[in-house]
């Protein structure tokens, strides 16, 4: 038994899309950092639908949008491509349970929740049982409307030549985007006949609300370009821009200052604290998340990465790894990922590090690389150390004790600990662990004790550390 109250996305993404010549199915595409399908599942849920069903094609060729859709919707398969009615008729034991159904295209991926908000709402009330999404653009190959104070009296098809209709005039068009009451849909749907090519389109409904004497209401996009779709390459890169000029738009409106906006490009995924300032050319994508009085950029690229407030990033790359507060990089430094950068440290030019933790304070200056390390507080690390982690069959760890100083030109063979506030001579060879308070110098390396420390525990002055 159905809720009059509960809402089923129905989002139909079981097309071909042969115009996109790919492999990969339209809908997964990736638009501004997540699938097509994505940002119109995502739409859907910001609107307050209570489920979300994807409708796929059979068999392997499916796959690809079932991995585009995600984990929070649940499928309905179209065995056979026989038009978008039938898409929804065979969602129908999927949104069992639905009171009404807002019905989507897969590949329309700019509509706007509250666009969405203001379909569903045409709904309430006794004033119709469907309403349709609707904007005044060229008509391209859309269905036209034909109007009577927001009521449709006929859809007018136009994938063919059609009297009188030219193809550029601005008129108000079928987006394909429906609301619609579940105990009205039903029935009507198994009464519409098939075109000559078995086909079933959801656009046959308004002539039959229009003949029953409910018309359909028709609900007016904000933008134009929440109803155009992408069929093809040049529609992807058209609706790529669009998307990434509304995110900016969105960042500088919630107190981002982006210096460049055309030269800035931010995936919809990304977070932004205020007050923070991204330069020229500068990439945030995926999952990134940035703290308020940042500076990112110019020529920054950071991915999948968590940036703590008061961060510095110039000309440097950071992927799938934090930065804690107030850390400096760059510029033409890389963290891979793996890592994380403690409070306070600063990472100057020509740095790597990977799959390691600097504590905080830690300095690393410049021409180095540390991978697979554990780094205390307060560390130095002169230009040009070097973790050597890997023997040619396996990785290894290197740690080093906070306050420790790493000399310039060190080369630390892991696996190795350098213990606390011990020290490494310029261009030492290390091959073994450095006691706490102790120096290890030359290649290779040696211990000995720090001027006014005292001897070496248990070893001579001079002992190899090799």
């Amino acid at each position: 038994m159905s809720d009059a109250r509960r809402w089923t996305a129905v989002v139909l993404a079981a097309g071909q899309g042969t115009r996109m010549h790919s492999a990969l199915p339209k809908v997964a595409h990736p638009l501004a950092g997540q699938p097509i399908v994505r940002h119109v599942i995502d739409a859907a849920r910001a609107a307050s639908v209570d489920d979300v069903v994807v409708v796929v094609g059979p068999g392997a060729q499916s796959d690809g949008v079932r991995a585009a859709a995600g984990d929070d919707v649940r499928f309905a398969v179209q065995p056979r491509p026989l038009g978008t009615g039938d898409a929804v008729r065979c969602a129908r034991d999927a949104s069992a349970g639905a009171g009404c159904l807002l019905i989507l295209n897969g590949d329309v991926p700019l509509v706007l929740a509250e666009t969405l908000r203001r379909l569903m709402a045409a709904l309430d009330g006794d004033r119709t049982d469907i309403a349709l999404l609707t904007a005044d653009v060229p008509v391209e190959s859309y269905g036209v409307l034909e109007l009577d104070h927001e009521r449709v009296t006929a859809i007018i098809e136009t994938k063919e030549s059609v009297e009188g209709i030219d193809r550029r005039e601005v008129r108000p068009i079928n987006a394909g985007q429906y609301a619609v009451r579940a105990s009205w849909l039903w029935p009507r749907l198994e009464a519409i006949t098939p075109a000559p090519n078995g086909e079933v389109y959801l656009t046959a409904l308004a002539a039959i609300a229009r003949d029953e004497g409910r018309p359909a209401f028709a609900v007016r996009a904000a933008e134009p370009a929440e109803v155009r779709g992408i069929n093809d390459r040049i529609q992807l890169a058209e609706a790529e821009a669009a998307m990434r000029d509304r995110v900016r738009r969105a960042h500088m409106l919630g107190g981002v200052t982006i210096a460049d906006p055309a030269s800035t490009f931010i995936d919809a995924t990304v977070r932004i604290a205020p007050d923070s300032v991204l330069l020229p050319d500068t990439h945030l994508l995926g999952a990134t998340t940035v703290g308020g009085g940042c500076t990112v950029g110019p020529g920054s690229y950071v991915r999948d990465a968590v940036i703590g407030d008061r961060c510095l990033v110039r000309y440097s790359m950071i992927e799938e790894s934090t930065l804690e507060a107030g850390v400096e990089i760059g510029p033409y430094s890389h963290v891979r990922p793996g890592s994380r950068i403690g409070a306070g440290v600063h990472i100057g030019n020509y740095a790597e590090i990977k799959a390691s933790r600097l504590g905080p304070g830690t300095k690393m200056g410049h021409f180095s690389y540390i991978g697979d390390a554990d780094v205390g507080a307060d560390v130095n690390i002169g230009a040009g150390t070097i973790t050597a982690n890997y023997d040619g069959e396996r990785k290894h760890a290197t740690v080093i004790g906070d306050g420790a100083f790493i000399g310039s030109d060190s080369m630390l063979v892991a696996p190795v600990r350098i213990g606390r506030s011990a020290r490494t001579g310029a261009g030492s060879v290390v091959t073994r662990d450095v006691p706490d308070g102790m120096q290890a110098v030359g290649a290779p390396a040696r211990l000995r004790a720090i001027a006014g420390s005292g001897d070496v525990p248990g070893e001579q002055e001079g002992a190899p550390a090799d």
